[in-house]
């Protein structure tokens, strides 16, 4: 091991929306060298909107990765003897599984990216008043949440709907599997769209309007579950208190060091995110951005874009790209120059606008357009819905905040000049590249009265005057493209 470790140890899964990750983090806040292990998998998805993952393949991914984890520490040489206290997690926001009284799935997991329930949610924003609800909850009334999928669950298999006992998320889950029992946190209720964003309790008018009762749902708690079943297959977690689960954004803030005024975190992963922490009671937040809880003393004000790095993947698998010669290639093309307009629309757009009925388009194609001109100008779509996120929110700050950037993007430094000359802000690269990682861990060593020092940033990554006045050219061309 590079370093003695800090005692005590938490062990963290990172559960994301196309791979699961275990690790060690000590009590300094550092992940430990070597002990981390990853499992991809693939959603099932479909023309009609299907964003959905087999409960199997995420339980099997999980025990495949705590097992390597844990194989590591034991294999470590003076790691074992360093006492793991508790488990943390940071899990995908807004995706739900129904399951019978011991947790024994019924369905599979339906993901944020899930939007079949399209319809139903355009159905419920004029029977509810999608303002009203947004200011009670935090949540737009959209495929993403909880309301939306429900009403399409109760419309397309009433059977199955009521045969579920339990409603939860994927992190809920897993924990009654590997810990014995499952409480769900403020953080990942917040992002149900069915927790009162003042009260913070489940709001009841909505239970009873989607046909659900307390009962079915987890207990909200910040305390974490001492399990009665982890140590039986990992004994090493025989004693580890487990806290709830963070939503993986709250996760990244936390992480990110983004806790206070004048900071605002970004992730670019396979969707993307800019959120500001805020403290204290909630008060008024734009329409279109969310506002979702870190704990009872901390929420988020932010949006989220859901065609990020997924449509990277996409351009990967399907224009079959070179990996090795993506970056070369990027770093000879700082400006938008390939001649096209992207609608970045390839899952149902989120934040700001909420586009959920318009489907991904390129235009402008000829025979000189190239893989990588369509790779560039994809990603550049996305970083232009960050852009109309960061206006949102910067215009609720005092001052411009520093963005600090984590998650996949901090592999291709073209990508972080691309994304600092979209906003026309330096932005900052996190020191710790897993933020959501950190952060769940910061969680629970918050609880055990842990004190870790906060990071130091980095030399920032600044815009390039030239490249700046090009895309501010570029986004205002797409606003127009788009409004028509």
């Amino acid at each position: 091991m590079a370093a003695k470790p800090v005692a005590p140890l938490i062990f963290t899964f990172d559960i994301g929306t196309s791979s699961l990750r275990t690790t060690l983090v000590d009590g300094s806040g550092l992940r430990i060298e070597g002990t981390t292990a990853q499992e991809s998998y693939r959603l099932r998805e479909g023309a009609d909107g299907c964003a959905e993952l087999a409960p199997a393949v995420l339980k099997r991914a999980a025990k495949s990765c705590m097992a390597r984890t844990l194989a590591v520490r034991r294999d470590g040489r003076g790691l074992s003897r360093v006492p793991i206290t508790a488990v943390a997690a940071s899990c995908f926001w807004h995706s739900l599984i129904g399951t019978d009284e011991k947790n024994r799935p019924l369905t599979p997991v339906y993901t944020w990216a899930d939007s079949r329930c399209r319809g139903d949610a355009a159905a419920l924003r004029t029977e509810l008043g999608e303002r009203a609800i947004h200011a009670r909850t935090g949540c737009m009334v959209r495929a993403s949440y909880w309301p939306a999928k429900l009403a399409w669950l109760y419309r397309v298999d009433r059977g199955l709907f009521s045969s579920v006992r339990r409603w939860m998320s994927p992190a809920e889950w897993l924990y009654g599997e590997f810990a014995g029992e499952a409480q769900c946190g403020l953080s990942m209720a917040s992002g149900t769209g069915l927790l009162n964003a003042h009260t913070l309790a489940w709001d009841e008018g909505l239970l009873e309007r989607f046909r659900i009762s307390p009962a079915q749902l987890n207990a909200l708690t910040e305390a974490p579950v001492e399990p009665s079943r982890a140590g039986r297959a990992f004994p090493e977690l025989a004693g580890a208190r487990w806290y709830p689960a963070l939503g993986d954004g709250a996760a990244s803030n936390l992480g990110s060091g983004a806790t206070r005024p004048g900071l605002a975190a970004i992730n670019v992963g396979t969707s993307a995110a800019l959120r500001v922490m805020r403290g204290g009671p909630v008060r008024p937040f734009p329409f279109g951005l969310f506002c979702y809880r870190v704990d009872a003393a901390r929420h988020l004000v932010g949006g989220a874009v859901s065609n990020a790095g997924n449509l990277r993947a996409w351009c990967l698998r399907q224009l079959r790209l070179d990996e090795s010669e993506i970056e070369p290639g990027l770093e000879g093309r700082p400006l938008p120059e390939h001649g096209l307009t992207v609608m970045p629309f390839w899952s149902a757009e989120r934040a700001p606008l909420w586009e959920e009925e318009r489907r991904g388009s390129i235009e402008g194609f000829t025979f000189s357009t190239i893989a990588l001109d369509i790779l560039q100008a994809l990603t550049e779509a996305s970083y232009y819905r960050i852009g109309m996120i960061a206006d949102l929110v910067v215009k609720q700050e005092r001052a411009v905040p520093r963005f600090i950037v984590s998650g996949g993007i901090q592999h291709s430094a073209s990508s972080l000049r691309r994304l600092a000359n979209v906003l026309n802000q330096p932005i900052y690269p996190n020191p710790e590249p897993e933020a959501s990682i950190r952060g769940a861990a910061l969680y629970a060593l918050e609880r055990e009265g842990v004190a870790v020092a906060p990071l130091r940033l980095g030399r920032p990554v600044r815009p390039q005057p030239a490249a700046a006045a090009a895309y501010a050219r570029e986004r205002a061309r797409q606003a127009a493209a788009e409004s028509q």
